[in-house]
């Protein structure tokens, strides 16, 4: 009962896509109805046909059965067309809709969210199971009101010439009504694990195409092969399984039609019957049941449509149910004047029973610079995690100027931050789109050519067919790690932020372009308050104040010479570092 509740809402939740279509509905029905009320009127004259008309010899109701035949077939055809088309436009009005909502709930999700979830599934939501939502709100609905109507002429009709013959059907009714309950419940389970299924898939296609290098360099082709194989073929066999349901189903539909066909005829055998049967009377009855079998097939056809669609709707909406990055803040900084403190914060990730950071103080004064030091996974780049509020700590508080990160409105604070990760992020654009991303305002052309400049873009960019203006492919895969974090630095140049983040900024720089870039990066520093996150030392000595991270806990804080002079764990990496460059 609880499933059946929880279908209805879904359901309900659906049609509310569609009312705002109502004036398309509208004609689509009477397209839809007007097609098999002509099927139904045309058949309806069997009867005269071979009672009247071939028995008595009378070839009036030829004459004008030919003159009315092609008129008919022109308006079932513009009938069809009103049915079909309007259909086909609200289906693919309805995906758009649908896939519009995803997109834009993806990008309002917090972090934690995209963390556990597979790319390959979130993408399949978007393109696979919107597919099965526009198939319930076209073709089911289509096949549904069309073939009803027609279903409901037929009978009709039968019940017109001959109530005794067709009895029968107010017997296999209820017994199809059955059938098509417990075949329901099936499709919908199955028709979810295909949609699991498909997000696998595409998870795995995306992970090959991603990893492609790695797999060529490790010879991984064959383990790649056969993992994708293991889940092609658990999609095909959830097919397979939703195939035999839907076949099984119209089988016994199509055996109970045979019964109630088994009947008329044996009925029509009885002499009291025959007394009052005439030829085209049961011609007319048997031709209508043989009629019946194909609409009877196709609505429970449409049953499997519409459950697919329905399960569809239940995965895109448990998305859409999603709790959206919380943003409890609502006051608006113009512009920071950047003073960051952190006071006892702790903090453990959702999915990890230790915390990453423990209660972690400091504070850096407006156009102070911060470096963290220690090896990977110490917790370093949580702290810049924390501070953007990807993640809010469970203990302590963070303020900018003062105001705790809660009280700002997500927004604001955020631009209050240019960020240069280990991790470059290019878009699919032209070189001086990708700088200007993000920037609070209007760029001009000659703000973004003094960005590239000072982040030495313009040295490689020189070499490009069309310059800034050269589209750089998928996350920038036609340049070099070093070109692209230079991209992604000239970005944060053009920002203009009063905070800047430098997580890991010249990890992928060569000895001579890390020098220019510094340069670059310290007249930068110069007018915001700088948190730098790094793994070279030689970046790091003018800092401020530089701070050993440790399992979570700042072991060691000084500036780069008294760390030096107290031999600790400082002191150690700086001789690592240094003996390796010997």
């Amino acid at each position: 009962m609880q499933q059946m509740d929880y279908s209805k809402g879904q359901v309900r939740r659906f049609l509310r896509y569609l009312k705002d279509y109502k004036l398309e509905f509208s004609v689509a029905i009477i397209g839809m109805i007007g097609y098999s009320a002509l099927d139904t009127y045309v058949v309806a004259h069997l009867k005269t046909l071979i009672d009247d008309s071939l028995t008595n010899n009378d070839s009036e109701f030829l004459k004008i059965a030919a003159y009315a035949i092609v008129p008919l077939f022109i308006l079932r055809g513009i009938f069809n067309f009103m049915g079909t088309y309007t259909l086909g436009w609200i289906g693919a009005k309805v995906v758009m809709r649908m896939r519009q909502q995803l997109f834009e709930k993806y990008l309002h999700l917090p972090v934690a969210f995209h963390d556990t979830q597979a790319v390959g599934t979130l993408i399949s939501k978007v393109t696979y199971d919107t597919e099965q939502v526009a198939n319930a709100a076209g073709k089911a609905f289509l096949t549904l009101v069309r073939e009803g109507a027609l279903v409901i002429g037929l009978l009709g009709v039968m019940f017109y010439y001959s109530w005794q013959l067709s009895l029968i059907f107010l017997l296999i009714g209820p017994v199809v009504a059955v059938i098509v309950t417990i075949v329901s419940k099936r499709f919908r389970k199955v028709s979810r694990n295909i949609q699991q299924s498909m997000g696998t898939v595409t998870a795995a296609v995306e992970q090959a195409v991603k990893g492609h290098k790695v797999i060529l360099m490790f010879g991984g082709q064959d383990v790649e092969k056969s993992r994708f194989e293991r889940k092609n073929n658990h999609n095909r066999q959830q097919n397979m399984k939703l195939q035999v349901t839907q076949i099984l189903s119209v089988s016994s539909i199509q055996v109970i039609a045979s019964i109630a066909l088994a009947f008329v005829l044996y009925m029509a055998s009885l002499p009291s019957m025959m007394e009052d049967l005439t030829a085209g009377t049961f011609v007319s009855v048997v031709f209508y049941m043989v009629m019946l079998l194909k609409p009877l097939k196709q609505l429970t056809t449409v049953n499997n449509e519409f459950q697919k669609g329905m399960a569809a709707c239940t995965s895109i909406f448990e998305i859409l149910d999603e709790a959206q990055e919380e943003d409890t803040g609502e006051r608006r900084l113009e512009r920071a004047h950047g003073s960051i403190k952190f006071d006892h914060v702790t903090f453990t990730y959702p999915s990890k029973s230790s915390p990453a950071l423990t209660d972690i103080s400091f504070s850096a004064e407006p156009g102070q610079t911060i470096a963290l030091v220690g090896r990977s996974g110490s917790g370093k780049s949580t702290i810049s995690s924390l501070l953007t509020r990807f993640y809010s700590p469970q203990q302590g508080t963070i303020t900018i100027d003062g105001i705790p990160l809660s009280e700002i409105a997500l927004t604001s604070l955020r631009k209050q931050f240019a960020l240069v990760s280990q991790q470059v992020v290019l878009f699919n654009d032209s070189i001086a789109n990708n700088i200007a991303y993000g920037a609070n305002q209007n760029v001009s052309r000659k703000e973004i050519e003094d960005a590239a400049a000072m982040a030495h873009v313009t040295e490689f960019v020189e070499q490009l067919p069309d310059g800034l203006d050269t589209v750089i492919g998928e996350n920038g895969l036609m340049l070099s790690g070093g070109q692209r974090q230079r991209i992604a630095i000239a970005r944060a140049i053009l920002a203009k932020a009063p905070i800047l983040i430098l997580d890991e900024a010249t990890s992928a720089l060569d000895t001579e372009s890390e020098r220019l870039i510094q340069d670059a990066l310290e007249t930068l520093q110069k007018s915001c308050t700088s948190l730098v996150v790094a793994h070279r030392l030689s970046t790091i000595e003018k800092a401020d104040q530089i701070m050993v991270v440790e399992q979570g806990k700042i072991i060691e804080r000084g500036k780069h010479e008294a760390l030096l002079s107290n031999n600790g764990p400082y002191s150690q990496l700086h001789a690592l570092q240094f003996g390796e460059h010997q």
